[in-house]
């Protein structure tokens, strides 16, 4: 197989017998500030997949844990709890027919719950991992990074006029009043970083940079003891 396929357009009897690896791309619903979607964090996890050799590429998982930005409108969150069962029952149910399976992960928040539900799985005995779709030096949240990458992507998704700075402070300076507070409690608009002067040729760049970080770790399959692929 030299290319990915869409796992939901093979018919079941192609794949018996088979050792695929199945790659699950798994993002979030919520919001981008005022000018990118609400699946962004979907959109860029299923382009990595898509993007990987010798694996075939199974419907998104759109919804995630997302409760820090409940307070903005569009946001839709099934919470970590739930979201963990769905990971965990996933992969027992996949497993009883694919090799291994790997999810893409879009969304920072959901990381918690991909590390504690394919730790799991590999307890159990599953050939499970995840990775995030992450580059050394990103902004946190619908800044320069996601911005260029949806231009890229998206581009008629992206309302460029309406794009605006977020709070800029480190993300790790941030992450107590969120905790505590939501997105709203740090940043207004619910942007983190910058998305002025993004562009699509940047975006170009930056996906090469995610699609080459995953394609290496599938290729070497180490997954740590919470099942990231290094």
């Amino acid at each position: 197989m030299s290319s990915p396929r869409d796992l939901a357009a093979i018919p079941s009897p192609a794949l018996e017998g088979t050792a695929l690896t199945v790659v699950v791309p798994v993002g979030s619903f919520e919001q981008h500030g005022r000018h990118l979607p609400l699946d962004t964090d979907t959109r860029i996890a299923r382009a990595v997949a898509q993007a990987l050799p010798d694996v075939v590429v199974a419907p998104a998982i759109e919804y995630g844990a997302s409760g820090e930005h409940e307070s903005f409108a569009g946001t839709i969150s099934i919470g970590a709890e739930a979201m963990e069962i769905v990971v965990v029952e996933y992969g027992r149910s996949a497993f009883r027919w694919a090799k291994r399976v790997l999810f893409v992960n879009g969304h920072g928040g959901n990381g918690p719950v991909l590390a504690k539900a394919v730790a799991l799985l590999r307890y159990e005995g599953r050939d499970a991992a995840w990775v995030p779709c992450a580059v050394p030096g990103a902004d946190a949240h619908a800044g320069h990074t996601e911005t260029s990458l949806l231009l890229h992507l998206s581009p008629d998704l992206v309302h460029m006029s309406l794009a605006e700075a977020g709070n800029l402070s480190p993300i790790s300076d941030l992450m107590p009043g969120m905790r505590s507070g939501g997105m709203v409690a740090v940043s207004q608009n619910g942007v983190l970083g910058n998305p002025v002067g993004a562009t699509a040729e940047d975006g170009a760049y930056i996906f090469g940079e995610l699609v080459g970080r995953v394609t290496d770790g599938l290729a070497r399959w180490e997954p740590g003891p919470d099942g990231r692929l290094r």
